[in-house]
């Protein structure tokens, strides 16, 4: 069978959305189109730009002379506040990548939402679940240590990869994973037809000191590039601080910076720390991906950019 997708996966501050732009312009410059696909599961919320990490810039490449927008798909669909889930991408991702198919373009996937990422190259056969306002009221009282005991013991019965304990970082998130598993566990899910992706997988391989000094002064760029301002205006314009923290990270402690939950050195100080859990959560889940057979072809980040793209291209077209 033909391989029809590129998939580059990676920590947060990996340099894997600028790695998938250069080897998307590094085809179209041979007469190859290609597009990216985001694998990220914030960068869909429209006006969430400084703390989702969009860096929109990236999908701009001068080479040689020329000057190459790189088409990305799956970014700014939706308004911020809304709970945009693992269903409605997995319905947006193949809307897209059949399209790209249909016109002949090769996709590349770049993204560092390892369920989504899974959820498509695995072909995850999932189906939508309703709210179930009854379960989400019987499960409001509860701490976040019964939650996740609830939630732990329905992925037992489910035999689910679907959620890993250490994503579910607030009681919001918890209770709507417990209402898919428990939804899952009582209904069938239903057949739908999912196409057939043969994919080779690269991940970008940040040495772990690096890593921690991108993320620090990345979150400093952020905070100085206007993002204490960017939720102010999202609060403005309407959006709810609980929405904006049922996000996570940057949007959770800020907001609550925001709205006088938090000093400002220690949302500052309490951000960081957690992005870099984040980034370890990250790499554990793709060491995951592995051991449930995925095979990963890993990059090294400290690689001049020319020989990881020339990497890429060599692995995948044997």
């Amino acid at each position: 069978m033909k391989r029809n997708m590129i998939t580059i996966i990676g920590p947060t501050a990996s340099g894997k959305t600028q790695l998938a732009s250069h080897l998307a312009a590094d085809y179209i410059i041979e007469g190859v189109p290609a597009e990216i696909i985001s694998g990220d599961s914030r960068q869909v919320y429209r006006g969430m730009d400084i703390g989702t990490g969009k860096d929109l810039q990236d999908y701009h490449i001068e080479r040689d002379g020329m000057v190459i927008d790189v088409p990305c798909h799956l970014v700014d669909i939706c308004n911020p506040g809304e709970k945009y889930n693992i269903f409605e991408y997995q319905t947006d991702f193949l809307n897209v990548w059949q399209n790209i198919q249909e016109r002949g373009v090769l996709p590349i996937l770049c993204g560092g939402s390892g369920l989504y990422v899974e959820s498509v190259i695995r072909n995850y056969n999932l189906s939508p679940v309703p709210k179930n306002d009854a379960l989400r009221n019987e499960l409001q009282s509860k701490s976040m240590t019964e939650l996740t005991e609830i939630l732990m013991r329905l992925k037992k019965l489910n035999n689910s990869d679907m959620h890993n304990k250490t994503d579910v970082d607030s009681p919001q998130r918890a209770i709507r994973a417990i209402e898919i598993e428990q939804y899952n566990s009582e209904h069938t899910t239903e057949d739908r037809t999912f196409p057939v992706i043969d994919t080779v997988v690269f991940g970008v391989d940040i040495p772990r000191e690096f890593r921690r000094e991108k993320i620090s002064s990345r979150l400093k760029n952020r905070i100085d590039e206007g993002m204490v301002d960017e939720i102010r205006r999202l609060l403005s314009q309407g959006v709810e601080p609980d929405d904006l923290i049922y996000y996570g990270l940057e949007y959770k402690y800020v907001t609550e910076y925001v709205i006088g939950r938090r000093s400002y050195d220690d949302m500052l100080s309490e951000l960081e720390t957690r992005i870099h859990q984040f980034a370890k959560r990250q790499m554990t889940w793709f060491r995951g991906m592995e051991r449930r057979g995925i095979k990963i072809h890993w990059i090294d980040a400290m690689l001049p950019m020319e020989d990881k793209v020339k990497k890429i291209k060599e692995l995948y077209s044997h």
